[in-house]
């Protein structure tokens, strides 16, 4: 049974706002074969209706089934994925299924059908592609609207990331050539007295 719940729709750019390393997930809307790509970068854009921006190359297979799906997924991986996060985006879709390939299980998201992963990972998103004419030829960046959310209650609840987050589901950072810093402890900003 899931542990996760669903978010508000006006938090769900909470889910991204500590800049993740983030799995894209995509489906081919002519087969229905899935897939799945890491990403470092993404954030929101938007808040009513939530908005994120993702880069993904237009020369990758994530890219053209996206454009033809119109629809994206966006998991948050924790540290505990980080082996199946290095190997999916250190590994082109086109060769075969990811998913099957790395022992991914796949969960149906709820509003679009995208996959979408929640063993390891401590939030997903749905997104469908906000369509600006000519951009998808020019920029890597993709917009979306956020239609769905949720998140490990473990990890995310009442409107924020907690704090004391099991260190298996600590959001990954990128750093380069398969190395990640995970998120650590919380520190309270105290009220700084303006100067006269």
């Amino acid at each position: 049974m899931s542990r996760f719940t669903p978010v508000a729709l006006a938090h769900a750019s909470r889910l991204l706002n500590h800049g993740p390393t983030i799995l894209i997930t995509s489906l081919d809307p002519q087969s229905g074969r899935a897939n799945v790509m890491a990403a470092a970068w993404s954030m929101p854009v938007e808040f009513t209706p939530p908005r994120i921006a993702i880069v993904v190359d237009k020369n990758t297979w994530s890219r053209e089934l996206i454009e033809r799906s119109g629809q994206f997924g966006i998991v948050v991986a924790g540290a505990g994925f980080a082996d199946q996060t290095w190997a999916v985006g250190s590994h082109c879709g086109r060769d075969g299924d990811k998913f099957s390939r790395f022992g991914i299980h796949a969960v149906t998201g709820p509003v679009l059908g995208l996959p979408l992963i929640e063993d390891g990972c401590s939030a997903w998103l749905e997104c469908r592609l906000l369509d600006e004419p000519g951009a998808q030829q020019k920029y890597d960046t993709l917009f979306g609207e956020v239609v769905s959310a949720a998140a490990d209650e473990r990890a995310f609840i009442n409107g924020r990331w907690r704090t004391d987050i099991a260190p298996e589901l600590r959001s990954l950072h990128h750093l380069g050539a398969g190395t990640f810093l995970t998120t650590g402890g919380e520190i309270t900003a105290r009220p700084v007295m303006e100067s006269p």
